[in-house]
């Protein structure tokens, strides 16, 4: 089975959609049968490298009055995790170099320990995941090779890669992020509990009922 899931290092709901995942995949019979794609999903790609508002600040302007009851939602799911989402800390910036480096720790069965590493770093510990600085030290982290790393963000190494992913989504219908793709048919929400997400690994099919969805930017 190949699970392909959009995401990026924006995106909260991401970050909590990993924990299932990982839950999930933690308990089911053949593990070694999934195999776990990440595919880059730019949320901000207008954004630029230098960080500006914070997140729980961007959210105050989509939702107005209610941003405060949404923001403690979502971190209170993330708390349910195990996780630590500072949104009053991460500032949104450009994430292009940070998914070129998942791509480069793809080839070296890396990604999810760096995907992992810039999540924490920007909910938690809100850090610019755009700064080279910063994803070189990230990089070293998720013990992908120093030279390496240097050597792609200097350079344009796995740009292709990123966009062929917007463009593989768009063929998909992914529409925001997380999405999950299983065996290429139609993206489902990949912020479902541990338990559902198991069972659609185990039996790699919907129930009659289940309908496919994406959460958007906002969750």
């Amino acid at each position: 089975m190949k699970v392909e899931i959009y995401a990026d290092v924006l995106c909260p709901w991401c970050y909590i959609g990993k924990r299932r995942l990982t839950a999930a995949l933690d308990n089911i019979a053949d593990r070694a049968r999934v195999e776990i794609i990440w595919r880059s999903y730019e949320l901000a790609p207008e954004e630029g490298r230098i960080p500006g508002t914070t997140a729980a600040e961007a959210m105050a302007g989509w939702w107005g009055d209610q941003a405060p009851i949404r923001v403690a939602r979502i971190q209170a799911l993330g708390a349910a995790e195990g996780l630590e989402l500072n949104l009053h800390l991460a500032r949104p910036v450009n994430t292009f170099d940070a998914h070129r480096l998942c791509h480069l720790a793809a080839g070296r069965g890396r990604a999810d320990q760096m995907m992992e590493r810039l999540l924490r770093a920007y909910h938690t510990e809100g850090l610019n995941v755009a700064d080279s600085r910063v994803l070189q030290r990230l990089g070293a982290e998720a013990c992908l090779d120093a030279d390496q790393v240097r050597a792609v963000l200097a350079g344009d190494d796995y740009a292709e890669e990123v966009r062929a992913d917007r463009c593989r989504a768009a063929e998909h219908g992914v529409t925001g992020v997380p999405s999950l793709v299983i065996d290429g048919r139609p993206p489902i929400s990949g912020v479902q509990p541990a338990a559902e997400l198991r069972r659609l690994l185990e039996h790699g099919s919907l129930r009659p009922h289940d309908v496919p969805a994406t959460p958007d930017r906002t969750g």
